[in-house]
């Protein structure tokens, strides 16, 4: 029997931050994962949502945590904002943000986004992250 993936829709304030990292922290207790697994997953969950806050638009973004395969957690973010992407910086030493997807970069075996909704007008994008889960 496959593991169960999750997916709730909460409000795009910074009050929702704690409940996608307890999202994340729930499904990978459920699936058996290791407490390093769980906290960067939790972690990563955390600063895809952040982003969402900062820099997309619309009243709430969907969550998503997922294992479409054994040794995988996937984690997401989708929101109202498509042509709003990620992109990994560089911040210097004293730069107080831009640090998210840095740590995302580094603790994940791969990341992206997606447009969703028609190609010449999207109305959405899901910016995702996936790591490797070891029990």
């Amino acid at each position: 029997m496959a593991d169960p993936g999750y997916s709730e829709t909460h409000p795009r304030t910074e009050g929702t931050a704690p409940i996608a990292r307890s999202l994340a922290r729930t499904a990978c207790a459920r699936w058996g994962l290791s407490d390093e697994v769980t906290e960067a997953a939790a972690l990563v969950m955390a600063e895809l949502f952040s982003n969402a806050t900062r820099h997309a638009c619309g009243p709430s973004v969907r969550l998503i945590v997922d294992r479409p395969a054994d040794d995988r957690v996937y984690l997401a973010v989708v929101d109202r904002a498509p042509y709003r992407t990620p992109e990994l910086g560089e911040p210097d030493e004293g730069d107080v943000s831009g640090r998210g997807l840095v740590l995302v970069d580094a603790l994940c075996d791969r990341w992206g986004y997606d447009r969703l909704g028609p190609h010449r007008s999207p109305w959405g994008k899901r910016c995702w992250a996936e790591l490797r889960a070891i029990p």
